[in-house]
């Protein structure tokens, strides 16, 4: 991660999720991330309408030039980048895989602005909608409005699991060899 927002957020997400491999939204505290929010956004897991904005950060909204909520995020993307985007966010909600990526975007004057996008995963629950954070950071100051957003690298962030005892101790009872019964 390049941006000090994108590693500040990740390291309170990693922080949250404990042992588990995504922290459930209602642990999320908008206090602890006051300095983030700005730049912080919520996305309903939802293809058909393309995964709209829940919730979406001033500094977002300012930079997308509107009001976000229940507008498709991958709308903001142009030509294959916003089928990239919407494998990408699939991955990040079904694998529980958290994502990074660059972004390069249009200003009103036609040049072009650099972006970090950060995509986090919350544990499903039974019955409620999924859903996933992110953040959107531009490495320069100053950008005014953005779009056709085009993706230019992505990479997934395998957060190292941690072994609980319980599993611990499965594995050293499970050594040697191990016949499994199966069905004729």
């Amino acid at each position: 991660m390049k941006h000090s927002s994108s590693r500040e957020f990740f390291a309170y997400w990693n922080a949250k999720r404990g042992t588990a491999r995504a922290p459930d939204r209602s642990e999320f505290e908008p206090s602890a991330v006051r300095e983030l929010l700005s730049d912080i956004f919520v996305l309903s897991y939802d293809g058909e309408t393309r995964f709209p904005f829940r919730v979406a950060g001033t500094r977002t909204s300012a930079l997308l030039g509107c009001d976000l909520k229940n507008r498709s995020f991958s709308a903001l993307f142009t030509g294959a980048s916003r089928g990239e985007i919407e494998d990408i966010i699939t991955c990040v909600v079904e694998e529980t895989l958290p994502a990074i990526a660059g972004i390069t975007a249009t200003t009103e004057s036609g040049a072009k602005a650099h972006l970090e996008l950060l995509l986090l995963p919350f544990t499903t629950r039974v019955h409620m909608p999924a859903s996933l954070t992110g953040l959107l950071a531009p490495f320069e100051d100053d950008v005014g409005r953005l779009h056709d957003l085009v993706l230019t690298s992505w990479r997934y962030l395998h957060p190292q699991e941690r072994f609980v005892p319980r599993t611990l101790r499965k594995l050293a009872i499970a050594r040697g060899l191990m016949v499994y019964e199966g069905l004729r």
